[in-house]
């Protein structure tokens, strides 16, 4: 038996067996697949519907059919192509007007399409264009309410200025006519020393006509306040109204804190009702009862600006602002 050589191998054995390693062909390791992003797959779905053709989204599609739906509107119900006009072809119609050939003005043309969108009810948009013109004018007649309204406060407003401004300047006449007349009074009497021209009033205020006191009173009122005023810029320890009993009485009628201390403390300080009563007034009725006064008392026209000689006032047109226009 022939003996067999245990180094000894099969070539082509081998070749299939074993691994050819000289032409092995090594493959690079592939990367792990990436997450795609939101915004890198809105992209490629994009593109892939612009690669297979764009889709129109809804609101384009809704104005196309509104667009085609006024085009197919426009075109006469008689056109030819009508397939409405095709059918009453067939049963004779051959055009006109319908009914009696005797019918004159009688409609030609159909009643054209009106297209309804909305799901109300027929009648709605009759009840809705009512309510909206009924809203319409009531907000118009309101408009005009307030412009109306507007106009006649601003008018009364500006006539209320002139009637005070009015009322101030007759009020400085009576004032001083009544001091005229008090002069003259002193003098007859024989009391011309006693004749002030003070700037606040030595009278307490309460014995003043009320038709001109409040002019009075302001005018005190602004000079205890610029008093006030000068005697603090002064630093004094003290305020004018301050009554120093250790003072001599000789300085205070020198000062004139003798009067002024009067004036300022119990006139300003105390309520005076037939005053107020008499400002509440409208400015035209306090105005007449000043110029009724005036021709009362001085025989003087607030509005002829003069004085007449006697009680009859002849010449002056009348008592009010209007006869002397």
């Amino acid at each position: 038996m022939p003996s067999q050589d245990l180094n000894s191998s099969n070539p082509s054995h081998d070749e299939e067996d074993g691994d050819d390693y000289m032409n092995m062909v090594i493959a690079e390791p592939s990367a792990p697949k990436e997450k795609e992003t939101y915004t890198q797959r809105r992209l490629r779905k994009q593109r892939e519907s612009e690669a297979k053709g764009r889709v129109k989204s809804k609101a384009e599609r809704a104005a196309d059919e509104a667009a085609a739906r006024e085009v197919a509107l426009s075109k006469s119900l008689l056109d030819s192509e009508n397939k409405g006009l095709a059918m009453m072809a067939k049963m004779g119609f051959k055009g006109g007007a319908l009914g009696s050939k005797n019918n004159i003005g009688a409609r030609l043309d159909p009643i054209g399409i009106n297209m309804k969108e909305d799901r109300g009810g027929i009648g709605l948009d009759t009840e809705k264009k009512r309510k909206f013109r009924e809203e319409v004018e009531k907000e118009g007649k309101r408009v005009k309410a307030e412009e109306g309204e507007y106009r006649e406060r601003v008018r009364k407003e500006r006539e209320d200025a002139r009637l005070e401004s009015l009322f101030g300047a007759a009020m400085r006449v009576a004032e001083r006519m009544d001091g005229e007349k008090e002069e003259e009074e002193a003098i007859k009497n024989g009391q011309v020393d006693e004749i002030t021209k003070r700037t606040i009033s030595t009278k307490p205020l309460k014995q003043i006509n009320v038709l001109w006191r409040g002019l009075v009173r302001q005018r005190e009122e602004k000079e205890r306040d610029r008093r006030m005023r000068y005697d603090l810029h002064q630093s004094l320890s003290r305020l004018p109204t301050y009554d120093d009993p250790d003072e001599d009485k000789e300085d205070k009628k020198a000062l004139g804190k003798d009067k002024i201390q009067h004036t300022l403390v119990e006139d300003l300080e105390e309520e005076d009702p037939e005053l107020d009563a008499f400002i509440a007034l409208d400015p035209a009725e306090r105005l007449h009862k000043l110029v009724l006064h005036l021709r009362e008392e001085y025989n003087y026209c607030f509005w002829c600006k003069f004085t007449y000689p006697d009680k009859e006032m002849d010449g002056c047109p009348g008592l009010t602002e209007e006869d002397h226009d």
